[in-house]
């Protein structure tokens, strides 16, 4: 078997690398469209296998998601026109289309709020930085934050009761300045 040259080695695992940050986004928009389980992983398949034939003129930076979603749309398109004959089970077009718009919307709400979720992160104390990555990135219990922490199990649920409300308002405040500009 000959092997890759190095560029290809390097752009099939940029191209993986890509793909596993949207896989999940780019099944649930597929699923949410496709009203057969089987018929929507043959979709999915297609549609992987159009990005990776198209991936090298894919512009590094650019939003992959929308990229991937818009490979899915038209192959969805296309499983909908072979569907003609069976009408009681494909879904309008225009329908597809205001689907797709308010994934995207609901997408770009999720960015927003997950980058404001971001910065009010960065604004807390070191410790209390610590005791969120503890309990949701590390998937600690309360009571091993306690231990880890030195404190006293209520005392980490009231602190984490305490932090989740402040980052709920530094995200309120956020979204409410930026939907103002």
């Amino acid at each position: 078997m000959a092997s890759l040259p190095p560029d290809s080695a390097e752009l099939t695992e940029a191209y993986l690398r890509m793909l596993s940050l949207i896989e999940r986004s780019l099944a649930t928009y597929v699923y949410s469209l496709v009203p057969s389980a089987s018929d929507a992983q043959d979709i999915l398949q297609e549609v992987r296998i159009t990005m990776w034939k198209h991936f090298a003129a894919f512009e590094p930076g650019s939003n992959a998601r929308a990229w991937a979603q818009r490979i899915g749309l038209n192959q969805i398109l296309n499983y909908r026109r072979a569907q003609k004959k069976h009408p009681a089970t494909s879904l309008d077009e225009a329908f597809i289309e205001a689907v797709t718009s308010e994934i995207d919307r609901q997408h770009d709400h999720l960015d927003t709020q997950s980058e404001s979720l971001k910065n009010c992160l960065l604004k807390l104390s070191e410790a209390n930085r610590k005791m969120i990555l503890w309990r949701y990135y590390e998937d600690c219990g309360v009571e091993e934050i306690a231990q880890k922490s030195h404190r006293s199990v209520d005392a980490v649920y009231r602190l984490l009761s305490r932090i989740r409300e402040s980052l709920q308002d530094c995200v309120r405040r956020q979204n409410a300045h930026a939907s103002s500009l």
